[in-house]
């Protein structure tokens, strides 16, 4: 089995958790490493990369840097409607295959969801010309059929399970990048309180009326905030979260930029440890890596810059999807150099430093 299951019980700050909750082993985990390591995470690592699809035991990270991600990101888009695979073209079989795999293999799963709209379910995430948010909260219009995406969702994450039966934990990060307008959940059509009320709901619903206490919440609003109030705006409570996050791709688009990733790596951390939670760069990367040294000379910077961005428990890099569209080199790619220094690094922890974790 995987390295979670040498947790018995744990501490998370200064409340006992209890054995039952299967969410304490990731919590626990990344309490352990805060402070000493940075688990390096590549979305749809095993299902396909430049070049191959579905090939057992493949993947981009390993081809390149010779080992697997320590975090694996997966999406679950489409599955509220029934569909077979996701918004990405992964079956669900094959994903509920595979996080068990980094489970059984001492990983640790991170799941992102882009729903369809409740109310027109033609329209994807990124259809944001409609008020959706308010009519699926409860007492909205369409709140019975939102209920039933949550059903969806409910149901695949209680059949991730182990050959033994054992429940797989796993880091839920619904409603990511609200502070931007480019979700029909975000700024542009959403007001913080009823976004808060959302997300609330959300996880409420997943852990107390489905019993989901294997599950691990993220918050992760996009770059748009420069001080802990602003970041906090759309901030569902400290009950519901345990994964202080922040999304920012468009910061390191600037050699100044770099200053900005700190700043808000720095606050996201400050306030994981007023709360004793832990904190993540949930998502990040150079879309075709076209800077060579993007790695070693911006990201690993940004994460060592001080006391509180080496708190960063970890970080994810997108998906490669092909040579149009990716975010880790491939072997052949002129950053794959750069990549491997930079995995290399010893505050940065592929899967067997994770592993290899007593």
């Amino acid at each position: 089995m995987g390295l979670f299951v040498m947790f018995t019980s744990c501490q998370v700050g200064d409340k006992s958790v209890p054995t039952e909750n299967a969410s304490a082993e990731i919590i626990q985990t990344l309490q352990n490493i805060k402070g000493k390591a940075t688990l390096f995470g590549h979305q749809d690592d095993l299902a396909y990369g430049v070049g191959w699809k579905y090939v057992d035991g493949e993947s981009d990270t390993r081809r390149t840097a010779g080992d697997y991600p320590a975090l694996f990101g997966w999406e679950l888009g489409g599955l509220e409607l029934g569909h077979p695979h996701n918004l990405d073209s992964v079956p669900f079989d094959r994903m509920r295959n595979f996080a068990v795999w980094v489970y059984e293999n001492g990983g640790i799963n991170t799941f992102s969801w882009h729903p369809y709209s409740a109310v027109d379910t033609t329209k994807n995430s990124w259809v944001n010309d409609t008020t959706v948010v308010k009519h699926i909260l409860p007492g909205g219009s369409h709140h019975d059929v939102f209920l039933k995406h949550l059903d969806k969702v409910a149901e695949f994450f209680q059949s991730v399970k182990t050959s033994e039966g054992k429940a797989v934990p796993f880091i839920f990060r619904p409603w990511h990048e609200m502070d931007g307008g480019w979700f029909w959940w975000g700024s542009q059509t959403t007001t913080p309180e009823e976004l808060r009320s959302l997300f609330r709901f959300t996880i409420e619903y997943l852990r107390d009326e489905k019993g989901l206490n294997q599950m691990v919440v993220a918050y992760s609003p996009d770059r748009n905030f420069n001080s802990e109030e602003e970041y906090l705006t759309w901030y569902p409570g400290d009950d519901v979260v345990d994964i202080i996050g922040v999304d920012n791709y468009w910061d390191f688009r600037s050699p100044e930029g770099i200053a900005a990733v700190i700043r808000k790596l720095e606050t996201v951390a400050t306030y994981a440890n007023k709360t004793g939670k832990v904190a993540a760069f949930t998502e990040t990367g150079s879309d075709r890596v076209q800077d060579t040294t993007w790695f070693t000379q911006k990201l690993l910077p940004a994460l060592q810059a001080s006391e509180l961005t080496r708190q960063i428990t970890y970080v994810m890099v997108w998906r490669n999807h092909g040579l149009n569209h990716f975010y880790l080199p491939y072997p052949e790619h002129p950053a794959a150099d750069d990549f491997r220094q930079f995995t290399a690094d010893k505050s940065i922890w592929l899967l067997n430093d994770l592993k290899g974790m007593k």
